[in-house]
């Protein structure tokens, strides 16, 4: 590798080692700068999941093909041609298939591998390998991270979390081989570490006390490269630097800003885990810019990220849902449940609306971070009172590898949703033809 592909990459200091976007002022002279930021961007795969099922009547729209937002989508109406949504899609074997209840640890264990789970609270958990790993398995080695997990709750490892199914199924969507789940990580300091570290433990402990105690910023520490970088790069690229470093900077004063106010809660006997939000959509959101990092600096182009674990009953008083989450779930049909039920349904595409917003303004040679990218969200169940894995609801955004954005499509009845996943694979160069209980590709869809 050039010294000025190696100068782009990272900027370094104590205990950090900062990756950098892609710039055209440090690609090799002989190639052309701005088509190879066009055409040889890499393909990002990213799995939103949420708990709990979905408020069908008001996803699903009323016509295929281009299609009017139905009610819970409005807030993506910004990014409105840059994703679809796909009907008819399923988890099979999140069924219980003669093991009884448990449709919450199945229906999160099944998502990403398509493989009915074992029935276990003890060790000898089994299940499939996840699409996400299955790509990092092939491209993870490009990048340097293979893969990134993140989530708003803790992942549980042992115990009996769903009617005799581990704690490992419910909160775990990804996993490396069929005995081995990835946790995620919950803790955003923790992320934003691990991102920007030199991957030096003694130096990133240095690093982080000397920025708590004379309030600094890891840029800080990385000044002196990212000037002498700036001043051989172009306007463009100078202005990219700047936007990028300026979000680097903001995260990190978010990040300040309620690790302080948890010292003064936990100093008065009130607060929480050290490190987490209190409030639950700035979490999500601190974790998705992050995401949005690690994928803009190529440090990683596969993340899963679950907004919270299958069963959760967290109750959501900032949007007036004081009851618990799963509780809400099942409704009854009950009319004042299911109002209930949207608003919280509402209060997450809220969060992914943000999401897609940010990756929409980042630019990347010709278009943008989401034109490079295929991100999946959606749930392991339909209904959340039929618990049903059938019909899920699956929306697609991005146009990573060609895909065809602004459109509503339907799949025959209980077409298995990892015929998704492996038309996916293919379009990031993932040579595979088969995966859980898959029987060919989407059509349509590139």
């Amino acid at each position: 590798m050039s010294n000025a592909v190696d100068r782009r990459s990272f900027l370094k200091g104590l205990g950090a080692l900062m990756a950098m976007p892609a710039m055209e002022s440090l690609l090799p002279a002989s190639a052309s700068a701005s088509a190879a930021a066009a055409g040889n961007a890499p393909v990002r795969m990213a799995f939103l999941f949420v708990p709990n099922g979905i408020d069908m009547a008001n996803w699903t729209p009323k016509t295929t093909g281009a299609f009017e937002l139905s009610p819970l989508l409005e807030p993506l109406k910004p990014v409105q041609g840059q994703f679809s949504i796909l009907t008819g899609l399923a988890q099979n074997n999140a069924a219980a298939l003669g093991d009884g209840p448990g449709d919450h640890a199945r229906s999160t264990a099944c998502w990403l591998t398509g493989v009915h789970p074992k029935k276990t609270s003890g060790s000898d958990i089994r299940n499939g390998i996840s699409a996400d790993q299955v790509a990092a398995q092939y491209i993870g080695k490009q990048t340097r991270f293979a893969s990134l997990e993140l989530g708003c709750e803790r992942s549980g490892m042992a115990g009996d979390c769903d009617s005799g199914y581990s704690c490992a199924y419910s909160s775990n969507i990804s996993w490396k081989t069929e005995n081995t789940p990835v946790a995620k990580e919950t803790n955003p300091r923790l992320v934003f570490e691990r991102l920007f570290g030199n991957g030096k433990v003694n130096e990133q402990d240095e690093s982080l006390a000397r920025r708590e105690l004379f309030n600094k910023s890891i840029l800080d520490f990385v000044l002196e490269d990212a000037s002498n970088l700036k001043n051989r790069l172009g306007t463009r690229d100078a202005r990219k630097l700047d936007e990028y470093l300026t979000s680097v900077r903001e995260i990190e004063q978010r990040l300040v800003k309620f690790e302080n106010q948890a010292k003064l809660e936990i100093a008065a006997g009130v607060g929480r885990p050290q490190g987490i939000p209190n409030e639950f959509g700035e979490h999500i959101r601190l974790m998705g810019d992050m995401m949005i990092l690690a994928f803009q600096t190529d440090l990683t182009r596969i993340a899963t990220f679950m907004f919270a674990n299958d069963g959760s009953n967290r109750p959501y008083g900032m949007i007036g849902v004081t009851d618990g989450h799963h509780d809400v779930s099942h409704h009854g049909r009950m009319a004042d449940k299911l109002e209930k039920k949207r608003k919280i349904d509402n209060y997450h595409l809220q969060q992914l609306a943000y999401i897609l917003n940010r990756m929409a303004t980042i630019k990347e040679g010709n278009g943008s971070l989401l034109d490079n990218t295929l991100l999946v969200y959606g749930a392991g169940i339909s209904d959340g009172d039929r618990h049903n894995h059938n019909d899920l609801p699956v929306l697609l955004a991005g146009k990573g590898g060609g895909f065809r954005q602004g459109r509503h499509l339907v799949y025959e009845k209980d077409t298995p949703m990892n015929n998704l996943f492996v038309s996916m694979l293919d379009r990031v160069g993932v040579p595979i033809e088969k995966l859980g209980d898959s029987n060919g590709k989407l059509r349509e869809l590139f």
